[in-house]
């Protein structure tokens, strides 16, 4: 949940130049400029395009402005992914839901007497936090190595399928499932339906990396955030320290 706050973080700066899935689905990284027009207006017809931090306009690590453009596309599409998880994951914790089976070959049982989502984690033990931050690492390892890169052509926010003809070459053992549409029901849709639900994909991750800060925020500084005040606990440990207990 921690990483999830860091990615929100991160993603959110990006947000506001509409730096996401493409609303026209293509192979190429073309137009950047015109792409977000697009995409803004789709996502808020009212706000439209709205850039106040100039991102759109600007190059990083040597890079062209559409490839920089990919780039916080992307970076906003996987961090609003993130924190969609985090968003629902934290409300299922809070409610007690969680998997039956222990934790460990020790039968530690899952760790919901902690308290809160943050408490949780902190109970934890850090072998188990590694597990996390590794199974984490490799899927990140795996859209960076795996297909056309999105500042290279491909298309922002689309993850590698594990059953592509390139992944056994990085995968030692066959994987009958895919990350995004484990069971194939979105691989028939129609283009159309592909770029309106990629458009609903943006706004959910927006609205999403709010609420996990929100949460949070007021997890660790009551009454910063007004509607929430009474109906989360105070954490009273170390929010960015994953580590920390």
């Amino acid at each position: 949940m921690k990483l999830s706050i860091v990615a929100s973080i991160i993603g959110s700066a990006a947000a506001f130049t509409s730096p996401a899935a493409p609303a026209r689905i293509s192979t190429a990284v073309n137009n950047g400029m015109d792409d977000l027009a697009s995409i803004a207006e789709k996502s808020n017809p009212v706000l439209k395009f709205y850039d106040p931090l100039q991102l759109s306009s600007t190059t990083i690590w040597g890079n062209t402005n559409d490839e920089t453009i990919a780039f916080l596309r992307h970076s906003e599409i996987k961090h609003g992914r993130v924190a969609m998880a985090a968003f629902v994951g934290y409300i299922v914790q809070s409610n007690g839901y969680h998997f039956p089976f222990p934790i460990d070959f020790e039968g530690s049982p899952y760790p919901y007497a902690a308290g809160s989502p943050p408490e949780q984690w902190d109970a934890l033990s850090d072998a188990a936090k590694w597990q996390i931050i590794l199974f984490v690492g490799f899927l990140e390892w795996f859209s960076e190595a795996s297909g056309t890169h999105y500042m290279r052509g491909g298309v922002p926010g689309k993850y590698p399928n594990f059953s592509d003809d390139s992944a056994p070459k990085k995968i030692p053992h066959p994987v009958p499932l895919n990350l995004f549409d484990p069971f194939g029901f979105s691989k028939n849709r129609s283009e159309e339906k592909k770029a309106n639900g990629l458009i609903t994909e943006i706004n959910n991750g927006r609205a999403a990396m709010f609420g996990i800060l929100g949460f949070i925020s007021e997890q660790r500084v009551e009454g910063s955030v007004p509607l929430l005040k009474g109906l989360v606990p105070h954490y009273a440990g170390e929010t960015m320290a994953p580590f920390a207990h």
